[in-house]
């Protein structure tokens, strides 16, 4: 018996998602399905190849009530740009969660990883940000900074971007980019304690290994959402931070405790408060969420097959709608 799998390229998925409120609403969903507890999601398998300075992440998740489910393979190989390819790349198969059969193939480089990444930033966001943010700003300067700020901006849209990088010149075209593309005041400031002093919401997009952002600097009335430290060794916030916090939320507590934010804590014998909120929980209204403006609260971000699930599913149906994509029939 004959089977149709659809394959969509990184142009056709650009033509058809994009980051915007349907796209936070469909990664909003996929975090209430995990806080209700039927979500069925393995843990990330990793594997770094050091002798290529690369990485290769796999996540799925199965949601119930959804047609489909994928497995998102992400590679990293981070010389490659010496060589002249980008360094992120990849691919998202999405099965059929009746059958098992190859559904499509949505060969993205990465795409759909970076629109469901910001994504779940603007949950973030829109659950945890004080009402009224007025400055955000954001550690880092590539792609996810960006975007970043550009989902943040549909939930909580701010007047003025502020931007730190360790390269200045950087952090100046990433702020002439945000102030082109959301039409507001950005600047590139040099001295990242000024950034959260400054900032009501504050987004950390950096790969770094030693912390960026220091329990210090924390002030009343501000949120963080720290989505770079999605692997063993990464780590941007001051694990003493977390303890200070008023609310710290993870999107999943087994990736956290390995990956995120949560392990630098607990490795440093801070945390000490039991397993924290996750996103999920908080958006059922299983758990508290921010209660007052005044309160700092941060967000660890991993990211989860959940998502992936959740944005490959909502492409394929815009391919479908649209006729975008073409078919082989194995």
């Amino acid at each position: 018996m004959s089977h149709e799998v659809k394959v969509l390229t990184e142009s056709d998925l650009r033509g058809l998602v994009k980051l915007d409120l349907q796209a936070v609403d469909v990664v909003e969903r996929a975090f209430l399905s995990l806080g209700t507890g039927n979500v069925i999601m393995p843990p990330v398998l990793s594997m770094a190849i050091p002798e290529a300075n690369g990485e290769v992440d796999v996540k799925t998740a199965y949601i119930p009530g959804l047609d489909g489910f994928a497995i998102k393979v992400s590679p990293g190989f981070f010389d490659n740009p010496r060589i002249g390819l980008p360094s992120l790349n990849g691919l998202m198969i999405l099965f059929s969660a009746r059958t098992g059969l190859v559904e499509a193939l949505l060969l993205d480089n990465g795409y759909l990883t970076d629109v469901r990444t910001a994504a779940a930033g603007a949950v973030a966001a829109r659950h945890l940000a004080p009402r009224g943010v007025e400055t955000a700003g954001v550690f880092g300067t590539g792609v996810q900074a960006r975007l970043q700020m550009q989902a943040a901006h549909l939930v909580r849209p701010f007047s003025k971007a502020l931007v730190w990088g360790r390269n200045a010149k950087k952090a100046e075209k990433c702020a002439a980019d945000l102030a082109e593309s959301l039409g507001i005041r950005a600047e590139a400031v040099a001295d990242a304690k000024d950034v959260v002093a400054r900032s009501q919401l504050v987004v950390t997009t950096t790969p770094a290994e030693e912390p960026v952002l220091k329990a210090e600097w924390l002030h009343p009335g501000l949120h963080i959402t720290a989505m770079g430290s999605d692997q063993t060794g990464k780590n941007e916030i001051d694990p003493a931070a977390l303890v200070k916090a008023d609310l710290y939320v993870c999107d999943r507590i087994s990736q956290c405790e390995k990956l995120g934010e949560l392990r630098s804590a607990v490795e440093a014998g801070l945390w000490k408060k039991g397993p924290p909120p996750e996103l999920g929980e908080v958006l059922t209204g299983k758990l508290p969420g921010r209660d007052s403006d005044d309160q700092i609260t941060i967000c660890d971000l991993t990211g989860t097959g959940a998502q992936d699930t959740a944005i490959a599913t909502f492409a394929m149906e815009l391919a479908r709608q649209h006729g975008v994509g073409a078919a082989f029939v194995t």
